[in-house]
C-alpha cells in the first residue's frame, strides 16, 4: 500500500511542477513508511547516512513543499517541535503524555461535528482535529503499572 501512496504523492508533486530530487523522494518515502509522526530532526537523522550532504534546512524546505501540496499535515503541540503526518485519510491521534508517542486511530462518527458546528455558529468549517491524551503501554509498563 505504501508504494501506491508514494506513486500518488510523486504524481501530485509532478503535476504541481515540483522536481523530484533523490532527497525529496527519500523524505517522502520515510514519511509514508513511518508510523511515528516524526519531527524534521528525526527525519534528518534517519536519512543523513544515505545523504551526508543533506541539511536539516533541506528537510524543512521539503516538508513545507509537501504541506503546501496537501501531502502532509504539520502537527503542532505547544512549545514542542512540530511533527509531520502523511495524509492518507481522515484519522485522529492518541498521544502519550509520558513519551510523546502518537498513534493514529479512526472514528468515522465525528464528521457530523463539522456540520453541527457550522450550523450552530454560522462558520464555514475548513477542518477539525481530535487528540486524545493518555499513557502508552510501554510507559505504563516502565512505571510498573498495569492497564485494567
Amino acid at each position: 500500500m505504501s508504494e501506491l501512496h508514494l506513486k500518488d504523492a510523486l504524481d501530485t508533486l509532478k503535476t504541481t511542477g515540483v522536481r523530484i530530487t533523490p532527497q525529496r523522494h527519500a523524505i517522502l518515502e520515510y514519511l509514508i513508511e513511518s508510523m511515528t509522526h516524526p519531527t524534521a530532526d528525526e527525519i534528518y537523522k534517519a536519512l543523513e547516512g544515505k545523504f551526508p550532504n543533506m541539511s536539516v534546512a533541506t528537510v524543512y524546505n521539503n516538508l513545507r513543499v509537501f504541506r503546501e501540496a496537501g501531502l502532509v499535515k504539520e502537527l503542532t503541540y505547544g512549545d514542542a517541535a512540530s511533527r509531520f503526518d502523511f495524509v492518507t485519510n481522515d484519522h485522529y491521534h492518541m498521544i502519550c503524555q509520558g513519551c510523546g508517542k502518537i498513534v493514529d486511530f479512526h472514528y468515522p462518527g465525528l464528521n457530523e461535528v463539522e456540520q453541527f458546528a457550522s450550523h450552530v455558529t454560522g462558520f464555514k468549517v475548513h477542518s477539525h482535529r481530535l487528540e486524545v491524551y493518555g499513557t502508552c503501554q510501554e510507559c505504563l509498563e516502565s512505571a510498573g503499572k498495569q492497564v485494567l
